[in-house]
């Protein structure tokens, strides 16, 4: 046995796993009793470490002690009104922070001229900060703004892996295309199984939702 699939090994029987039986999380069962269970590639567990649940063929200790081959993954997309969601919730948190910025630098300008032009200065920092924010967000640890967070939903590759800042770059900036005319390229949502919307599409992304809510 080769030594990294040794070390695997060994992990996996130090580490005690949650499994949903039923559709409800029980455990925490050792290796053992997973066995017992006759855990199967398709079965949903979790450790203490994971932030959510995975097929069991998704982690690799379990693979390299069960023989578990790694199977395509069944992708949960994030639906038209979550997304709406989420992006509505960024701009109340964006809108928020760039409004009391803004009003605590008038509060300290003794010009009472220079108000007005920091008023209107938000029209353009609000979307632009909120442009920067989602490119940073979107290709992080997390995969997702706060809004998306919150949803429980996050942006990926079409292989559900996370984006790196290009294409994090790229499929925000393609959200021009999905808004003119009229929106439209996010109606695309409505008519492919994957529910991408047009920016999507062009990027080669997804957003998913988490499998257990």
């Amino acid at each position: 046995m080769e030594p990294s699939h040794l070390s695997a090994v060994q992990h996996a029987n130090e580490t005690p796993y949650f499994l949903v039986v039923n559709g409800k999380p029980e455990g925490p069962f050792s290796i053992e009793e997973l066995k017992a269970h006759r855990i199967k590639p398709s079965d949903f567990v979790k450790t203490g470490d994971m932030d959510d649940y995975k097929e069991a063929h998704e982690v690799a200790e379990l693979r390299a002690l069960f023989g578990f081959k790694p199977r395509a993954l069944i992708q949960y997309y994030g639906s038209f009104d979550q997304r709406l969601t989420a992006s509505a919730l960024d701009w109340l948190f964006i809108s928020g922070v760039c409004i009391i910025i803004a009003l605590v630098i008038a509060l300290c300008i003794d010009d009472k001229t220079l108000r007005l032009p920091i008023a209107l200065s938000l029209f353009i920092t609000i979307p632009l900060a909120k442009l920067v924010y989602h490119i940073i967000m979107e290709c992080s640890a997390k995969q997702a703004t706060y809004g998306k967070q919150i949803l429980k939903i996050r942006v990926c590759d079409m292989q559900g892996r996370r984006i790196g800042f290009g294409r994090s770059l790229f499929r925000n900036l393609a959200k021009l295309f999905s808004m003119l005319p009229f929106f439209i390229g996010y109606l695309f949502a409505f008519f492919n199984k994957q529910q991408q919307c047009m920016h999507d599409m062009l990027a080669g992304t997804l957003v998913m939702k988490d499998r257990l809510l």
